[in-house]
């Protein structure tokens, strides 16, 4: 029998193009069981948070459950374990402190009224729900397990909230430090300091005991005095020309700083633009 013969194609020629696959169809059933999926663990995050203040901060599953009207084995279905709901409790406050630290910070123009209402906002928040701020800072006692700190895992929930107001701190102060024609190469190490006193203070101020008869001292007083102590480091930031004669020490012209006049040894720090000194030295 006689065929029609295909003729190869000759040697080097560039291959015939591959015909596209035809992208798959979404399926609409299952992108609506997903939707459904994210906001029934949206309603059990909320419900955990007022178990939380109902019951403070060391809440078991069966009284989130009870909080949703559910069962524990239905919880269990959106979340594979204890650990994995209160690693969702902390996102969500992380979240929303994050949110309202950023909003805070830009109802200011001036540096020093920015930086004081972000520590009150924190304090704020701190204050107003101080079970769910133990929940999450605390490892919730018995909802959180060792399973992720024995495996170097998130053994700090806050950590990704630490990171993320801190790149928010640096960024503003970078900025303030620029505008003022001052040294902006300290943001970074500067914004991680802040949070961190900040962060210890709250602990510190949350966790002492009131002695009888006394009350804690106001959020609005601890986050003045909180600011006054971070303030009067950053309002003393170096000349952003001090970072380049830093430098060109270090190189080599050592010798040329010490044998200098006494005159010419003065710091950058110490020769301030007016204006700029101005911006940053202010009072709330």
């Amino acid at each position: 029998m006689t065929g029609t013969a295909t003729t190869p194609p000759p040697v080097g020629a560039a291959p015939a193009p591959a015909v596209p696959a035809a992208a798959p169809v979404a399926d609409g059933r299952s992108t609506r069981w997903e939707a459904h999926r994210r906001a029934r663990r949206e309603e059990l995050v909320q419900a955990a948070l007022r178990a939380i203040t109902q019951h403070g901060p060391g809440v078991g599953v069966d009284e989130i459950a009870a909080a949703a009207g559910t069962s524990k084995t239905a919880l269990y279905r959106h979340f594979a374990d204890k650990e994995q709901l209160y690693l969702a409790v902390a996102d969500r406050v992380s979240r929303r402190i994050l949110r309202d630290l950023v909003a805070a910070a830009s109802e200011h123009v001036r540096p020093r009224a920015a930086l004081g209402a972000v520590i009150a906002t924190y304090l704020r928040l701190v204050e107003h729900d101080p079970d769910v701020y133990w929940f999450v800072t605390r490892g919730a006692g018995s909802m959180a397990t060792s399973s992720s700190s024995a495996a170097g895992g998130a053994s700090d929930p806050l950590a990704g909230l630490t990171q993320a107001v801190s790149a928010e701190f640096a960024r503003s102060i970078a900025r303030q430090l620029r505008a003022a024609g001052l040294d902006a190469a300290t943001a970074e190490p500067w914004a991680h300091g802040l949070v961190g006193m900040v962060r210890a203070a709250a602990d510190h101020w949350m966790g002492t005991p009131v002695p009888e008869g006394g009350r804690r001292t106001p959020a609005a007083v601890l986050a003045e005095q909180l600011t006054a102590l971070a303030w009067g480091g950053l309002s003393r930031a170096p000349l952003a020309s001090s970072s380049s004669s830093t430098t060109a020490t270090t190189t080599g012209a050592a010798s040329d700083v010490r044998t200098a006049p006494a005159a010419q040894q003065t710091p950058q720090t110490d020769r301030r633009d007016p204006a700029a000194q101005h911006h940053l030295e202010e009072t709330p």
